[in-house]
This record gives structure tokens, C-alpha cells and sequence, in this order.
């Protein structure tokens, strides 16, 4: 064996198809709540709650603790809707977790 070669695939395809290994390596991440998304829960929230403080902090917690797509059924279940039984434990961890920023002595 040389240094050109391993195991017979030249270095240069190596290093070619390296950045498809690392990337095939990584999870793929979603899209982050739209700003509309933003505007819309902090909208919803506010017709609940009446509190901006806490309606702002929720906004800004979700923007970074769950993707667009959540954010829908975040909002959904806001407006009273539920989340698919397969998304119950992710919303309830959801809620926690915008609790513990938002509300840390809820």
C-alpha cells in the first residue's frame, strides 16, 4: 500500500467523498419558527393569558426550543386543538421546558 492509495480508492476520491461522510454523519436539522409564527403565538398567547411578560418569554423560548413545524401544532393547540398522540410526549416536553425558562417557579 502507498500513500496515494487505500484500499485501492485513490486519496483524492477520499477526500472528494469526505464531506458527504460527515455530512450523512450529522442529524438534519428543521427549519426554526418564522417570525409570523412568532407574531401569531405571542397574538394567541396574549388572548389567553393577558401578559406580556410571560407571552414574550414563551415567544422567544419557542423560537429556539422547537422547529416550524411544532410551532404549528403549538399554536394549533393554543387555539384548542390537541396534538397527535404521537406528539403528546413532545409537547408536554415542550411546555416544561418553555415553563422552566418563563415561569421558574411554576
Amino acid at each position: 500500500m502507498n500513500f496515494q492509495t487505500l484500499h485501492g480508492v485513490s486519496m483524492h476520491k477520499l477526500i472528494l467523498a469526505l464531506p458527504l461522510l460527515v455530512a450523512g454523519a450529522l442529524p438534519a436539522f428543521a427549519a426554526a419558527p418564522t417570525s409570523a409564527q412568532k407574531e401569531e403565538f405571542y397574538s394567541v398567547c396574549m388572548g389567553i393569558a393577558q401578559d406580556a411578560t410571560l407571552c414574550g418569554c414563551k415567544a422567544d423560548a419557542a423560537m429556539t426550543l422547537i422547529d416550524e413545524r411544532f410551532m404549528g401544532v403549538v399554536i394549533a393547540s393554543m387555539k384548542g386543538g390537541s396534538p397527535a398522540a404521537g406528539e403528546y410526549d413532545a409537547y408536554n416536553t415542550y411546555v416544561a421546558k418553555s415553563n422552566q425558562v418563563c415561569k421558574p417557579n411554576y
